[in-house]
């Protein structure tokens, strides 16, 4: 049994002065630090000047793209995909997908984020990554077939489910249609029907441009989220990303499906220059994930950034200061994303995963130290994170990856141009 020692913040509440009692993957209890000498614990971490997270949950990444960081700066989400990305992409070999999916994974992991949602092609290998790495991990195989993408054939994408449902308690595969410009309406229909069979999550990139809106609209004269409805996928099995050109009717839609949105604001608004209608969504009752999208175009996993421009963006795109709140983020960060997967997690309770993130506190941003819901959204760092939590497993601690046996240094050096 460990205990984890601080205050322990979740988006429900901040407890000075709390042992997290973790047994068998699991929150056992959540008690007074003076309590701790009750319960038979093998090791203790933290103390004062500590807090608990829950595990970021990373509700829509590509982690193998750590490979393309810095490529096709400062030009529009079109313009990147076809002339940089998708040029790209289609060099890859399936042994370099996997090695750069793990060096995005522990990037991830030392930043903070327990559970990534990957959405990318040659998945097999990205799941041995997360195997390799000690991640929970939601895996689809990227599919297209509006377009002459070899690595992305739709056949691909089923096969991957079928050979991997089940076979990892750690790794769960999805459905991963590419985008609703390039994704035919019989195939997101056959995708619906496989996925009402199996219970299966679908996970699809949504209105992240207008070219993608025209092109709906052209081909099918609907909207995309008309198009997803339509489709027979529209529901609380979906998982859809980024929304940044949902008109009002749209919104309405979504919000009364049951759908999930992952918000991605930094992704968005370096590729497009806005964001999506995250406040309208959200108070008509969509739940919010929140999203790193890929080390390229964000720069870094790290979803204590996310965090930050999250809250910030969405008050300079509303001109209102009394939305997308620190507690709010926060939440979307950590539950939102749990509630998205299907996951017991998010929160510091007994029988919640115990999938927990503990962050050294003892330095000055973190002072006074009254409000800890504002000071893990705007004062902490990726960096700040010592000791990292998967499934009650130690999966990273103060820059070495315990699964993997390496340091932070020696990735480092694996992976530096020679």
């Amino acid at each position: 049994m460990f205990a984890l020692i601080g205050t322990a913040v979740d988006c429900g509440s901040a407890r000075k002065n709390i042992a997290v009692m973790v047994e068998n993957g699991f929150i056992r209890d959540v008690i007074p630090r003076e309590r701790v000498g009750e319960y038979a614990v093998d090791e203790v971490y933290g103390g004062d000047g500590y807090i608990i997270l829950p595990g970021l949950v990373n509700a829509h990444t590509h982690t193998a793209m750590s490979k393309f960081r810095g490529l096709g700066e400062d030009v529009p989400i079109e313009k990147w995909l076809s002339d940089v990305i998708w040029p790209a992409e289609l060099e890859w070999r399936p042994e370099d997908v996997r090695r750069w999916a793990l060096l995005g994974m522990a990037e991830a992991l030392a930043n903070g984020s327990t559970t990534i949602n990957d959405h990318y092609f040659f998945a097999d290998e990205i799941a041995k990554a997360a195997q390799e790495v000690g991640i929970r991990a939601f895996i689809g195989q990227t599919v297209m077939d509006t377009i002459d993408f070899t690595i992305a054939a739709p056949e691909e994408g089923f096969r991957f489910f079928k050979d991997w449902v089940g076979k990892d308690g750690l790794v769960t595969p999805t459905l991963a249609p590419h985008a609703t410009n390039t994704v035919s309406l019989e195939l997101m229909s056959e995708i619906g029907e496989f996925a009402r069979g199996r219970n299966a999550l679908i996970h699809v990139h949504l209105s992240q441009s207008m070219g993608e809106v025209r092109e709906v609209k052209r081909r099918y004269g609907l909207s995309p989220v008309e198009y997803l409805e339509r489709a027979g996928v529209l529901g609380d099995n979906l998982i859809g990303v980024h929304g940044i050109y949902l008109s009002d009717s749209e919104v309405s839609l979504y919000a009364k499906s049951g759908a999930a949105l992952v918000h991605c604001s930094l992704s968005m608004a370096k590729l497009e220059g806005r964001i999506a209608p995250i406040i309208e969504l959200f108070e008509r009752g969509t739940n919010i994930a929140l999203g790193n999208d890929s080390p390229n175009p964000v720069g870094l996993m790290d979803m204590f950034t996310e965090m930050r421009f999250a809250a910030v963006l969405n008050k300079v795109w509303r001109r209102r200061t009394d939305v997308a709140s620190a507690r709010e983020v926060f939440r979307w960060a950590t539950v939102g994303g749990a509630k998205a997967l299907g996951l017991r997690a998010g929160l510091i309770k007994p029988g919640y995963l115990a999938d927990l993130v503990l962050i050294n506190a003892r330095k000055t941003q973190f002072l006074p130290g009254e409000n800890p819901h504002s000071h893990v959204v705007y004062s902490a760092r990726g960096s700040d994170v010592e000791l990292v939590m998967v499934n009650g497993e130690i999966v990273y601690r103060n820059g070495l990856f315990t699964k993997l046996g390496k340091r932070m240094e020696e990735l480092w050096a694996e992976f530096r141009p020679s």
